[in-house]
């Protein structure tokens, strides 16, 4: 039986940094699963589009998709924007079955891959103890993604950091300066910025240039390619499968 296609949906960017980025990203789940069909799709700015990758999946016969938001938080494009696209597409194509897994966030594989930026970026794990932490997110007017910042914050909190703050680089507050200078404020001497996006663009970029202004003295990388990354793309699409399994119609 042929494993349906997973469709990895990114909301796309006019900096060439974001295509890149998500495509060294499915690349790498490829890496991890020889023979499953990867395929990716954006919402905006990026070629090729949602609509034109499922009409072409739909013309070769694919028969079932695994539709997956690229993206860390249930806010507005997972609850919105993605939903809307993959019930216009159901309508245009009957013959493709489509389910959309959950987004990627929270997720320990996340943490972990967010600890991985910032040893690459310096820090030790001996220096936690010592050293306050800026998750500095994207932003969103979702109170339920604003919820989860915070929650993922209050858990590495308890992994070790001397103390934990989160900040936005858009729609919410703190700005990522205004957190570090907090914890300057809270007496802690050493700060490290660590960007809980997956791509650069214009909000890390936002990100990055608030550590500077305030003084971090470290500042990771994008979650990018990572390989705690892929193996959680991975874990979605299973899951869908799962859950699609599930609610299938039984057959007399």
């Amino acid at each position: 039986m042929t494993s349906p296609v997973l469709l990895v949906i990114a909301h796309g960017s006019r900096d060439p940094r974001h295509a890149a980025t998500v495509h060294a990203l499915t690349a790498r789940v490829r890496s991890l699963r020889p023979g499953l069909r990867v395929e990716t799709g954006f919402l905006d700015f990026n070629a090729p589009s949602v609509p034109r990758v499922l009409e072409r999946l739909d013309a070769q016969g694919a028969g079932e998709v695994v539709a997956l938001p690229l993206l860390l938080t249930r806010a507005f494009h997972a609850k919105s924007d993605i939903p809307a696209v993959l019930r216009e597409a159901r309508a245009r194509l009957p013959r493709l079955r489509v389910r959309q897994a959950e987004v990627l966030g929270p997720s320990p594989l996340l943490n972990s891959a967010l600890e991985r930026r910032l040893y690459e970026a310096g820090v030790r794990p001996g220096d936690k103890g010592s050293t306050g932490l800026v998750l500095a997110s994207a932003g969103s007017t979702d109170p339920e993604a604003i919820a989860v910042i915070a929650e993922i914050a209050r858990e590495l909190r308890h992994t070790g950091w001397c103390s934990v703050r989160p900040a936005f680089a858009s729609a919410s507050r703190p700005r990522t300066e205004d957190a570090v200078r907090a914890l300057r404020a809270d007496g802690v001497r050493r700060v490290a910025v660590a960007p809980y996006v997956i791509a650069p663009g214009r909000l890390p970029d936002r990100i990055a240039a608030g550590a500077a202004e305030a003084g971090a003295d470290v500042l990771a990388g994008v979650l990018g390619p990572s390989p705690e990354l892929a193996r959680l793309l991975l874990d979605r699409y299973d899951e869908a499968r799962v859950k699609s399994a599930r609610s299938a119609p039984v057959s007399a």
